[in-house]
């Protein structure tokens, strides 16, 4: 093992110590959930931006952009990042006012505790995907530093036990204040890469203009419609499938101000879109490079291909500061998506069945779902052979067709109902999964489109006919008027006006309840 595994295994250790460091702040619950609402600005814009470029951003997304060009990365970044900026524009503010823990409470004070359980449980099942992409890069990286000494596996084994432990103990602390070090890493670290490449092939427009002749630009499908339904199906699938998740609630109830919550996420996604497009600059660039090797890795293994442009053609500070850069992204996306759906289970299913819990009680649970959810996507990456793209790609699948009909209608369709929601979550993983189990493999409709469109069918018709299953009207009423309805528990605020987007304004609206 040379000097570079070094240096990154010192990195390791310090960022792991930072996090155990943070862990100091959580006190409660609601520190661990959502760092007690007290994230400034540049943080919340640092966790936003660091938690989506992953593994898949450095790795997953350089590798499809190689073999499919511009139209084969449509799900990320384009609908990875709009998920971001559509979220800050239309979603946080809402969604902050009602000053909750979880995504699930919404859920569950919007339709009731039947759709708070089901969209709780696609939620928590989309993350498998997610982190499973992330566990799967720590086990090639490792792998690669070592010079093979560490096997893939081992490495999963050792990046996820090591990110386990300060996020255990750290919670949303620990996520926020080692996302805010490791953006800056990713920025600095992609950057110098950048430039060092950049002088190896002549400039950066000596690229682009080679990878435009050869068609790598051409983003919008033909004029076909089995193309056309292609390709909307995974836009769709990043950019709303993304939004009813847990890591992108808690940024927005981690932030000091509703103001921050709105432009933390819209400032880290466009952050997100723009630096996305450095590492396929560097993939596309080892095509002039180093040709024989992108042709040895771009049908077998083309994750590989930047890491080895890397460690054969960089010197070793550029590879310092790639791998610091790629530990980095890794790091922060796994954190944060190991605590998301820890979270919103124990929350939102595990806590309504054990009944009344101490907030003591219910920080014990949070960690200890935590180390439960980790052992499960670790195996779950070990043992899986999709790679990081599709995995990261896939995991928004179940969110899209179950919760994001239900949040929206939720927020803005003042007529939705239990009833509407329930229809919609049934009728979207209906068709979804039969598509997927008894649909012919190459369908005209993707799977996800088809469930997205029965979806919304569903959350129409059931809330306009006659309602069977009873509805909340004091909830309902109160998120159609804005009245404020306190509580003493880490639900401070019961509801809000979930209108007030579009200019309503309640006295109470901006007050932030601290514990």
């Amino acid at each position: 093992m040379g000097i570079l595994f070094w240096f990154v295994i010192a990195y390791w250790i310090i960022s792991v110590g930072i996090g155990l460091y943070a862990g100091t702040r959580v006190h409660n619950a609601r520190d661990f959930a959502i760092a007690g609402r007290h994230l400034p600005f540049y943080v919340v814009t640092a966790t936003v931006f660091a938690t989506w470029f992953g593994a898949e951003t450095v790795l997953g997304i350089p590798a499809t952009f190689l073999k499919d060009g511009m139209h084969g990365i449509v799900a990320d970044p384009f609908g990875a990042s709009m998920c971001l900026i559509l979220v800050g524009l239309f979603f946080a503010a809402p969604l902050y006012r009602m000053n909750l823990l979880t995504v699930g409470d919404f859920y569950r004070k919007r339709f009731g505790r039947t759709v708070e359980t089901t969209t709780t449980l696609a939620i928590v099942l989309s993350y498998l995907g997610w982190v499973g992409a992330q566990i799967t890069a720590l086990g090639l990286v490792f792998n690669v530093l070592s010079e093979g000494e560490i096997s893939r596996v081992a490495g999963m084994w050792i990046g996820s036990s090591t990110i386990l432990v300060y996020t255990l103990f750290g919670g949303m602390w620990a996520v926020a204040i080692t996302d805010f070090l490791q953006m800056i890493i990713i920025v600095i670290g992609m950057l110098w890469i950048g430039g060092e490449v950049s002088s190896m092939v002549g400039g950066v427009g000596v690229v682009v203009d080679h990878a435009a002749k050869a068609g790598m630009f051409n983003f919008w499908p033909t004029l076909d419609l089995k193309e056309i339904l292609a390709f909307t199906a995974a836009w769709v699938t990043m950019m709303f499938g993304s939004i009813p998740q847990q890591d992108v609630f808690q940024r927005v109830q981690s932030s000091r101000t509703e103001k921050i919550a709105v432009w933390g996420a819209v400032l880290g996604g466009s952050l997100y879109f723009a630096f996305a497009f450095v590492p396929m600059f560097l993939a596309y660039s080892a095509t002039l490079i180093s040709p024989a090797m992108v042709a040895e890795l771009v049908n077998t293994d083309p994750q590989m291909i930047l890491p080895r442009l890397v460690l054969e053609k960089a010197p070793l500070i550029a590879q310092i500061m790639f791998f610091g850069a790629l530990l980095s992204a890794i790091k922060s996306c796994a954190s944060a998506t190991l605590l998301a759906p820890s979270v919103t289970f124990t929350e939102n299913i595990l806590k309504p069945l054990v009944g009344g819990l101490s907030d003591r009680k219910l920080l014990f649970a949070m960690r200890a779902v935590t180390l439960a959810f980790t052992l499960l996507v670790t195996l779950y990456a070990v043992n899986s052979k999709a790679s990081i793209f599709k995995m990261v790609e896939n995991a928004y699948q179940i969110t899209l067709v179950t919760a994001f009909v239900p949040m929206v209608a939720g927020i803005y369709w003042r007529r939705a109902t239990n009833q509407g929601a329930a229809m919609a979550i049934f009728l979207g993983l209906a068709i979804w999964l039969a598509l997927l189990m008894f649909g012919p493999e190459d369908p005209l409709v993707p799977a996800q489109f088809a469930g997205l469109i029965a979806s919304i069918l569903g959350m129409i018709i059931g809330s306009l006919l006659p309602q069977r299953m009873h509805h909340n009207v004091t909830i309902h009423d109160a998120l159609r008027h804005g009245h404020h309805a306190a509580a003493q528990t880490h639900h401070v605020a019961d509801v809000h006006p979930v209108h007030g987007v579009h200019g309503t304004h309640h006295p109470h609206s901006q007050t932030n309840v601290r514990e």
